[in-house]
């Protein structure tokens, strides 16, 4: 609430100093204009911040960094499962991501949400994530359409 209070002060203070410009003889004087710089200027920038920031824009610029961070991890993934042949562990995956083994997971589960991905356990309970269709990217140059025999 502070924010948005104090948003709307500093930009009415502008704007009352704005005005005031207007009725000065000479508003386009260097010395007037520098003046109106400080005196406006400063505040309004001020304030719009604080209205940004009371609005929420930082935290939608956040959520879209992580968004984006989550999808490169994602991608760096499916690469490294063409390396390893369509198989990884989260173990693999923390290793060479260079991230925690928890992140790993829960990047691994929701490649496998989104059916990328399936699980296969090890007899000793390894969890192996197979990506079908990354272990069948050579299979690409024998395709055919759909319609042909």
């Amino acid at each position: 609430m502070g924010r948005l209070v104090g948003g709307v002060v500093l930009l009415a203070l502008a704007l009352f100093v704005f005005v005031g410009f207007l009725r000065t003889s000479d508003p386009f004087a260097l010395r007037t204009l520098f003046a109106l710089f400080i005196a406006a200027g400063l505040p309004a920038a001020g304030g719009s911040f604080l209205l940004a920031r009371h609005f929420g824009v930082g935290r939608r610029i956040e959520g879209r960094r992580e968004e984006l961070r989550r999808d490169t991890l994602e991608a760096e993934i499916l690469t490294m499962a063409g390396r390893h042949g369509g198989r990884l562990t989260a173990v693999e995956v923390a290793g060479e991501l260079a991230v925690p083994t928890t992140l790993a997971e829960e990047l691994l589960n929701e490649l496998m949400a989104r059916e990328m991905a399936e699980i296969e356990i090890t007899d000793s309970g390894l969890l192996v994530y197979t990506f079908h269709d990354v272990r069948h990217l050579s299979e690409k140059e024998t395709a055919r359409g759909l319609l042909e025999p």
